[in-house]
């Protein structure tokens, strides 16, 4: 499945970039870290965010591993808190490989609200996500580069974006 990620300079949009996971695989860190290490914007980034801990469907990303192989904080955005028991269901009873997944999940701190948010946080302060997602969530809670990615990668799968972002 397609993974789109826009890369900003404050509000400026610079780029897009895309890679591919697989729907309810393990390799979403590993495809995150390439595409970001990989990439042109790779000096200038300061910070990852991610909508949400899964990529396609369960792709569950290890956002620790993810910290350690960039070293830049990453930040976890969800509009709202997960409802866990649901997710460690589906996981230990209908994925595969849903006990690591699970643990994953279990080893980073609750989302604790933020800016309207929620987020998990990982070499980065409450302070400081609360500042950056303030100043990047200029139409609504969410922050623009997550908006901006999900508007992209709408337009590109379904041929056009829709849903709130």
């Amino acid at each position: 499945m397609l993974v789109v990620g826009a890369v900003f300079s404050g509000l400026r949009f610079d780029g897009v970039l895309a890679g591919r996971v697989r729907r309810d695989g393990v390799n979403s860190t590993r495809v995150l870290a390439r595409l970001v290490a990989e990439s042109k914007y790779a000096r200038q980034l300061q910070l990852v965010l991610l909508q949400g801990i899964a990529l396609a469907g369960f792709n569950v990303v290890d956002v620790a591993a993810l910290h350690e192989a960039l070293g830049i904080p990453v930040l976890v955005v969800a509009r709202r808190a997960p409802r866990l028991p649901l997710i460690r269901h589906a996981l230990l009873e209908r994925v595969r490989g849903g006990r690591r997944k699970w643990a994953l999940i279990e080893r980073l701190d609750p989302m604790e609200e933020v800016a309207g948010v929620h987020v998990q946080r990982v070499g980065i302060s409450r302070d400081d996500a609360a500042r950056v997602v303030r100043r990047l969530a200029v139409h609504g809670n969410v922050p623009e580069p997550l908006r901006t990615a999900h508007l992209i990668a709408g337009g590109i799968t379904t041929g056009q974006s829709r849903g709130r972002t």
